[in-house]
């Protein structure tokens, strides 16, 4: 199985937090700064606030999986920090989803394809 593109170093967090863009909703704050590296990888932040370890790793799995199946659909070339308010702690997937490609729309990251797939 491939490794999961993660940001894993607190240096490169600081670095997308300092010189990323971030747009916010109710569920999720994101930031996204461009890399020269190919593909996009995608650090995700849960606060104590938000809930125990069980609600916080739960909503770590539905952003892996909402990044991990729209990937494909997302302009490559970015690091992408997520962080998740306390406001998504009862939110199931479909939400998450939802706040995570409303923000993917907003820092212009989803691609235009014409080949009649979404």
């Amino acid at each position: 199985m491939k490794n999961f593109p993660s940001i894993r170093k607190n240096r490169d967090f600081q670095e997308v937090y300092h010189s990323g863009k971030s747009y916010a909703n109710r569920q999720l704050v994101m930031y996204v700064k461009k890399t020269e590296r190919p593909g996009n990888r995608i650090g995700i932040s849960v606060s104590k606030k938000v809930g125990n370890s069980v609600v916080r790793h739960r909503l770590t799995r539905l952003l892996r999986e909402a990044f991990r199946l729209h990937d494909n659909t997302l302009k490559q070339g970015s690091d992408i920090v997520v962080v998740v308010r306390a406001t998504a702690k009862e939110a199931d997937y479909k939400t998450i989803e939802r706040a995570f490609l409303h923000l993917c729309g907003l820092h212009n990251m989803v691609e235009n394809r014409s080949d009649g797939h979404d």
